[in-house]
Order: C-alpha cells, then sequence, then structure tokens
C-alpha cells in the first residue's frame, strides 16, 4: 500500500500514537484489560442488570408491590390539589430501603438516588428532592402502625414468630434536640421579664421614630414596620412562656396523680380522690431544675451511655424465635415502671390484628419494670410475667427458695424473687438479653435508630415504628434468602 503522506508526516503520526498509548512502568510486563473512562456505551444501560437479583432493595420493592396494602396511603390523596405528586410507593420503597441501611436523613436519600444504584433503581432515575421524601415521611406516620402489622403477619406466616419467650425493654433514643437550647423553670421567670423589658423598650424606641420615619421615607410606608431584632425577641419569648406554662402544667398533673392514688390507697373514693387531685394540682409548685427545649419541647432529659442527653424512652417487646419486634412504643418518662401493661397489650393487639390468637408463653421484664403494684396487677389479671426484683430489702426474704412452702403472708416481691430462684425461672430469664438486646443492637448499629430526627412526640413514635418496622423487614429478608440457599 502506497502511503500519500512523506516520510516526515509519517514520523509525527507514529509519534502521537505511542504518546496516546498508556504507559507502562519501568519493567513490568503484564498486559492490562482496556480502560477508558469515557467509552461510550453501544446500548442505553439497564439498572436492573446492575443490581444483584439477591439485593435487600429488590425485595423491599417486592414487599411494597405484592405484599402490603397501601390503600390508607392513597386515600390521602384523593382530594389532594396542585401538581402531582411522587408515586407513593416509589416514595415508601426509598424510605424503608434507606432506613434499612441506615440512611436516615432526607437529604442523603436525594444524593443515593444519584450515586447508589438501589436507590436509582429503587426511584427509576426519578430522584424525588430532599423535601419531598422529609414530607412524604411526616405525612405518613400514622399509616406506620397498618404497615407494621402487616410485616408482622407476614413474619408470622413465614415462622418467625413462635411466641415462647418474649423480651420486654427500654432504650433511650436521643432526641433531636441540643441541651444548649433549654433552660429550667428558676431561670424562665426573670428571663421572660428581661425579654418583656427589652421588648416594650424596642416598641417605644420603633413608635418615637414614627414622624422621623414618615419624612425620612414617604408617606406610603406605615413606620410601624417590626424591627428584625424585635420579631426574634417575641419568637424567643414565646418560645420561653410556652415552656413555663408546660413546665408548670407537668408539675400540677403529676401533684394530682400522685394525691389521687394516694386517696384511693386510702380507702377513697372516686369523688373524694378527684377532689384530692384538684387541691394538689391547684398547689403544686414545679421543681426549679425542671427543664422544658426550645428545638423539641416533647423531649426530656435522660441518663444515656454517653452522659444526659435530650432523649425518649423507646419501649419493645421482641419475640425470641428470630428476634422479630412484636410492639414498639415511645415514652417520656426516663423509668419503665409504667410501661409494662401497656406493652403487653400493645403486643397481644399487635399479634390480634396480625391474626395470630396465641399470646406470648411467658414475658421477661428487667428490674425496671418492677412494682409491688405491678407484681399485683400481674398476678390479678393472672399473666405470666418473670420480672427481675434486684436488690432485696433488708425486711424481705425469699421464701422457701427455690423449694418449700411460700408463706401466705408473702409479698408478690418476695414471690417473685423466690421464682426467679427456680431451675425454670432461671432458665428462662437467662434469655431475656439473648431476646431483646440483640434487637436494640442491630436497629442502633444498622439502622441508626439511636438518633432520632422527627422532633415532637408523634414525631418520634412513628420513627421507632418505621425503624421497628424496617428490622422486622430485614429478618424477614434473611430468612427468604436462607430459605432459597436452603432449596438451592
Amino acid at each position: 500500500m502506497t502511503s500519500v503522506l512523506g516520510d516526515d508526516m509519517l514520523f509525527e503520526v507514529d509519534e502521537v500514537e505511542r504518546s496516546a498509548r498508556p504507559k507502562r512502568a519501568a519493567g513490568a510486563a503484564k498486559t492490562f484489560r482496556a480502560y477508558d473512562s469515557a467509552q461510550s456505551l453501544l446500548l442505553p444501560p439497564s439498572l436492573d442488570d446492575w443490581l444483584p437479583q439477591d439485593h435487600t432493595a429488590r425485595f423491599v420493592a417486592e414487599a411494597v408491590d405484592e405484599l402490603l396494602d397501601l390503600t390508607p396511603i392513597y386515600a390521602s390523596y384523593v382530594e389532594a390539589s396542585g401538581a402531582p405528586p411522587f408515586d407513593p410507593r416509589m416514595m415508601l420503597k426509598l424510605l424503608l430501603y434507606a432506613y434499612s441501611i441506615g440512611v436516615t436523613s432526607s437529604r442523603e436519600m436525594e444524593r443515593r438516588c444519584h450515586t447508589d444504584v438501589a436507590f436509582r433503581w429503587l426511584s427509576a432515575n426519578t430522584a424525588p428532592d430532599y423535601r419531598s421524601l422529609a414530607r412524604f415521611r411526616r405525612r405518613h406516620l400514622p399509616a406506620l402502625d397498618a404497615l407494621f402489622v402487616q410485616v408482622l403477619t407476614l413474619c408470622a406466616g413465614a415462622g418467625l414468630v413462635k411466641l415462647g419467650r418474649v423480651a420486654l425493654d427500654g432504650t433511650k433514643l436521643r432526641a433531636s434536640a441540643s441541651r444548649h437550647k433549654a433552660m429550667s423553670h428558676d431561670r424562665l421567670g426573670p428571663r421572660i421579664a428581661g425579654l418583656e423589658a427589652e421588648v416594650a423598650a424596642i416598641l417605644a424606641d420603633a413608635e418615637a421614630t414614627d414622624l422621623a420615619e414618615d419624612e425620612e421615607f414617604g408617606a406610603d410606608r406605615r413606620g410601624d414596620e417590626v424591627p428584625a431584632e424585635l420579631a426574634r425577641r417575641e419568637t424567643r419569648l414565646a418560645k420561653m412562656r410556652a415552656a413555663k406554662e408546660q413546665i408548670e402544667a407537668d408539675a400540677a398533673a403529676k401533684a394530682g396523680k400522685q394525691a389521687a392514688d394516694k386517696a384511693r390507697r386510702k380507702g377513697a373514693d372516686g369523688a373524694e380522690a378527684e377532689a384530692a387531685a384538684k387541691t394538689a394540682a391547684d398547689n403544686a409548685t414545679p421543681e426549679p431544675k425542671a427543664q422544658r427545649n426550645f428545638t423539641d419541647p416533647d423531649a426530656r432529659m435522660m441518663k444515656t451511655n454517653d452522659g444526659f442527653h435530650y432523649a425518649y424512652n423507646g419501649q419493645a417487646v421482641v419475640d425470641e424465635a428470630s428476634q422479630v419486634v412484636v410492639a414498639a412504643n415511645i415514652t417520656q418518662q426516663a423509668n419503665d415502671v409504667h410501661q409494662l401493661f401497656d406493652m403487653i397489650d400493645a403486643a397481644n393487639t399487635n399479634l390480634a390484628d396480625a391474626g395470630i390468637d396465641d399470646e406470648p408463653d411467658v414475658v421477661l421484664a428487667d428490674a425496671g419494670y418492677c412494682s409491688e403494684d405491678n407484681l399485683q396487677t400481674a398476678a390479678d389479671r393472672r399473666l405470666n410475667v418473670l420480672v427481675a426484683t434486684g436488690r432485696l430489702k433488708r425486711n424481705e426474704r425469699v421464701p422457701g427458695a427455690p423449694r418449700g412452702p411460700i408463706p401466705k403472708n408473702a409479698t408478690q416481691r418476695e414471690r417473685m424473687a423466690r421464682r426467679l430462684r427456680t431451675k425454670q425461672g432461671r432458665a428462662d430469664y437467662a434469655r431475656r438479653k439473648a431476646i431483646v438486646e440483640p434487637a436494640f443492637g442491630q436497629m442502633k448499629v444498622r439502622q441508626h435508630a439511636g438518633f432520632l430526627r422527627l422532633r415532637g412526640l408523634a414525631g418520634a413514635q412513628g420513627e421507632w415504628t418505621l425503624h421497628a418496622l424496617c428490622h422486622n423487614l430485614r429478618k424477614l429478608a434473611n430468612a427468604n434468602t436462607a430459605a432459597a440457599t436452603a432449596i438451592a
């Protein structure tokens, strides 16, 4: 073949080709596969080919499409107006999968819809913005209870709920509130008075300069526009007043309840107990150190693993077989003693709604749930509850432990202490930590459930339910994967 280029031109072309080739390290004789980040694809890519067939995102999508009833969610859009919203199926898939892998930030969810194959596959490349994701999450919190029961039904159908032993416990969940955005009751009064004086001074100054502003800006301006500094002070003042009123209301409610309980123990009837409660509530005085947070007024100061923080107390009843959460609830009380029967009743209600007629054989709980009233109520309701008694007082004893007759005058606490020392009692209670603690650990480590993003009691309750739902969904996905592996 005769070249139309001269020798000098051929030499220059060869030099260009050699310079364009990837340089090989000195002494390297290995040939590598071709790599070109700018290579175009001949055919349009399919995200379905990029996502592994056994990926968790596929199971979440299948559960939402085929297993869950989303009628209440769709019904909320019947009277909606404006631009067409994102499909609730897609939004729910993103939310469930994101929480299952510990992505709880709506902004991070939006970023993942651009950079993560699983998120892009679930959203079909639509990439909803973080505002839409956050609004969808907040809007459909009430529907999560029904979805939780549906997933519990699926877990029971897969044989993951046996209802032999179940364990109840609480864990502290950090609220979306800073310790530095709070004030105690004894500081609120002087601070409110100081702010009121500042607001009055600003208003007086604004009133005094009305004529000067008219002359400077013209008659078209009112001259009484609220200064930005005044707006900030009034906002802070409103928050402080609300916090002070809430502290006083809580103190009154607490005093009233204590007075009513005391009157009933002394044999008072309903009217007398109500009158005692009203008198105590009217005369109640808040504790000086009682605090309220301005960011999340519903959160309470609680002791966590890393000090005192504003938090909620997350309660859960967990089944022994596969650590499926049977009931999940949020309380503002730092201790667990008043949650025992509420959680037992919630678990039984969820099981009944899920079509499960049985009840747990035994409910295990630690010493935080122990009180003479709780143990007496459990005995009256004939509930098989095994509660740690903690350290017995000097005048208490363990009658006939682990064998022998039980004295008729033995207290319920003493009877429970004896039962815990029997062979069956030791065997049952030894399983408590192995049932409930791993569930809390998995949700806090895998799903970042220890830090709540939604504020307010309703938001915290909805997000804790969402975490429990995703925990059960992961258990169901793992069970299906194990079954498919066994069949293969």
